[in-house]
């Protein structure tokens, strides 16, 4: 485990107040945690910044009657296999599927896949929630 280190933050009272309210509300059990996690999304921007390599998922809602979507949606993952790790496909009703990609690689190039799905006619919604591979994170 890495050394522990203390440092003093100085910032206006209203703005801790605010800050101590959210933590609360979030269910942070001190400052401390809540502000690790505050460096790290800002660690993990750079690394999407720096198009340095990161995992994630897409997910698509869409309408599997659509005719030829199916066979566009896996045309797409069989060509950017380099991107696409695996896939879960979710039968919601009589209509609707959702399909959950797990994918790694380049942050634009993940951005530009996902828009690439969601842009198909027939998807309902799609989007991608991604995050750093914990390579470069302590």
């Amino acid at each position: 485990m890495s050394k522990l280190v203390r440092f003093g933050v100085s910032m206006e009272e209203e703005l801790l107040d605010r800050f101590d309210a959210l933590i609360r509300k979030l269910g942070y059990a001190n400052r401390s945690e809540a502000i690790r996690d505050l460096v790290r999304e800002r660690l993990v921007r750079r690394e999407w910044e720096e198009k340095a390599e990161v995992v994630g998922v897409i997910i698509l809602l869409y309408d599997h009657r659509k005719r030829e979507l199916s066979d566009e949606l896996i045309e797409l993952q069989h060509r950017h296999h380099d991107l696409v790790l695996a896939t879960m496909h979710i039968h919601l009703d009589e209509a609707n599927c959702l399909e959950i990609l797990a994918v790694r690689g380049p942050g634009p190039e993940l951005e530009r896949l996902a828009e690439h799905l969601r842009s198909l006619k027939g998807v309902k919604h799609g989007q991608l929630a991604a995050t750093s591979t914990g390579r470069k994170l302590p």
